[in-house]
């Protein structure tokens, strides 16, 4: 808009000033000059804007043509008469692709919802770019009355965006923590659920089939509760002998043959951080190798103190 802007102005503008914007010749906005190749010449604003709109109308009138012709063409089919041509209510469960058609999906189902969200979160939630709409969301459900209920895991209980969304959302909130969780799940009003259907959770799955709702909220509930406090009061798990609750979490997993990589993924750390919390405990239990710290895992007994 500005080279634009200043083309008008000064009546023309050089090749090279337009190069970091070729949207304006591709456009129709900036020409060629007939006397001077090199430079530029705006094309009025009316004329520019006569002509892109044109071109939109024209693309709008061929999907309304597309449109026409899909609706001749499934006309015949739809008179079959068949228990698979009749329509039918909501699906059960609908693929979802992409972001952005994800959390609108999410919004509609909450929009109409007044009873508890139930979330699984194994990361941290939503960045500070979405987080705003997300709170909009969340507390627009608060405000009917509703309750939302979340799990995270042990890493994010110091996460800065976690509780800049518990300071600012007002309601009946609550939020736990644990060292492993499933896969991301959102429950609404127990009516409808979200699960991821790809690693990259570009892909999901809307469920509303209540026996797989129901499934999905018990396994909620039996997570929540095994999990720590964290919002609005939170809780430090204790000590026993000497370890910490996120070095047994290591060390069930270490007893289970994983890899430092394994468990740095399963318990939501790096591996670095991981392969501390390994030698921490190590030294507190006496190990001098790998095979020897499973023995003695096996015979300090912290395992069976669990839970």
């Amino acid at each position: 808009m500005a080279v634009y802007g200043r083309a008008l102005r000064e009546g023309s503008v050089t090749a090279a000033d337009a190069e970091a914007a070729p949207c304006l010749v591709d456009c129709g906005l900036l020409q060629p000059a007939l006397t001077d190749v090199s430079r530029l010449e705006p094309v009025p604003p009316v004329v520019a804007l006569h002509r892109l709109l044109r071109t939109s109308a024209e693309r709008i009138a061929a999907e309304r043509r597309h449109e026409a012709s899909l609706a001749e063409m499934f006309e015949p089919l739809m008179r079959i008469d068949g228990r698979r041509t009749a329509s039918t209510d909501t699906p059960v469960i609908s693929m979802l692709s992409g972001f952005e058609r994800i959390n609108r999906a999410i919004e509609e189902a909450m929009a109409v919802a007044s009873g508890e969200l139930l979330a699984i979160q194994p990361a941290s939630g939503p960045g500070t770019a979405t987080l705003g709409r997300a709170l909009d969301r969340d507390q627009a459900l608060l405000d009917r009355g509703g309750r939302i209920r979340t799990l995270y895991q042990h890493p994010y209980r110091h996460s800065p965006v976690i509780h800049t969304r518990y300071e600012r959302l007002n309601g009946d909130v609550e939020a736990r923590t644990l060292d492993e969780v499933t896969e991301r799940l959102i429950v609404v009003d127990r009516s409808v659920a979200f699960i991821p259907a790809s690693k990259d959770r570009t892909l999901a799955l809307e469920v509303r089939h209540p026996a797989l709702v129901s499934y999905f909220v018990t396994t909620f509930e039996r997570l929540w509760s095994l999990a720590t406090p964290m919002h609005p009061r939170a809780v430090q798990q204790p000590s026993l002998n000497g370890v910490t609750p996120r070095q047994r979490a290591i060390a069930r997993l270490l007893v289970e043959g994983h890899t430092d990589a394994v468990i740095a993924d399963r318990l939501g750390m790096n591996i670095r951080t991981a392969r501390v919390h390994i030698a921490k405990l190590a030294a507190t239990l006496g190990s001098e190798s790998r095979a020897q710290l499973g023995y003695l895992i096996g015979q300090s007994g912290i395992l069976d103190q669990e839970g």
